[in-house]
């Protein structure tokens, strides 16, 4: 039988809950929120044990999912979650192939303007040693918080993020995994918007 521990949330005077926390046993938490927002790329969603600490990236979501389950925590513990909302230019989808042509200099954008010439432009997967791919682009935008690239398996109908690159950055490296032979990449300059309301609840004993 499922009990019910712990349920934390977000809401207006008045509205349904909105970011919720769920302590749907003593060491599982279900985190849901709505897809209330048709222009955003996807979310980040963060937690930190230290209210006055830096948070971690538990995952990048793409844009309509709406829970994340963060397993298997360390009892007895107060967690805190927030997710934050991403917003970005993305490039043209692409396979692992040979090297590119680079694309050639030119002046940045701001990303935030919302011009589609922000986003990463020549973007390139080649095949590494060791069953790895090897990304490359050129940075065309002047303010993004970092890159993401997005995969997007044969058989499933949209991409998601699986790796992320610091600002200023125009290379990655992933490991193939079983399942993504002829897969599609793409990559997305991307920004932050604000963060929720930070929710917080303790875990219970292991067993």
């Amino acid at each position: 039988m499922a009990v019910l521990l712990a349920v934390a949330f977000v809401s207006g005077c008045g509205e349904e809950p909105r970011f919720t926390a769920t302590l749907t046993d003593p060491v599982n938490v279900d985190l849901s929120w709505p897809d209330d927002d048709p222009d955003v790329a996807g979310r980040v969603v963060e937690y930190t044990t230290d209210p006055h600490g830096e948070y971690t990236i538990l995952q990048f979501v793409p844009p309509r999912q709406t829970t994340y389950r963060h397993p298997d925590l360390m009892p007895e513990t107060r967690f805190y979650y927030r997710i934050r909302p991403f917003y970005g230019a993305v490039s043209d989808p692409v396979t692992v192939s040979g090297p590119a042509t680079p694309a050639a200099a030119g002046p940045t954008v701001p990303l935030r303007a919302g011009d589609r010439s922000a986003a990463p432009a020549a973007f390139r997967a080649e095949p590494a040693p060791e069953e790895m791919v090897r990304f490359g682009w050129t940075d065309r935008s002047s303010d993004e918080d970092g890159f993401l690239v997005e995969i997007k398996k044969p058989g499933t109908a949209e991409f998601v993020p699986i790796e992320v690159s610091d600002p200023g950055t125009t290379s990655a490296g992933l490991a193939s995994m079983p399942g993504e032979e002829g897969a599609s990449y793409r990559l997305r300059a991307f920004y932050y918007g604000p963060a929720s309301p930070v929710l917080d609840l303790v875990s219970g004993k292991d067993g």
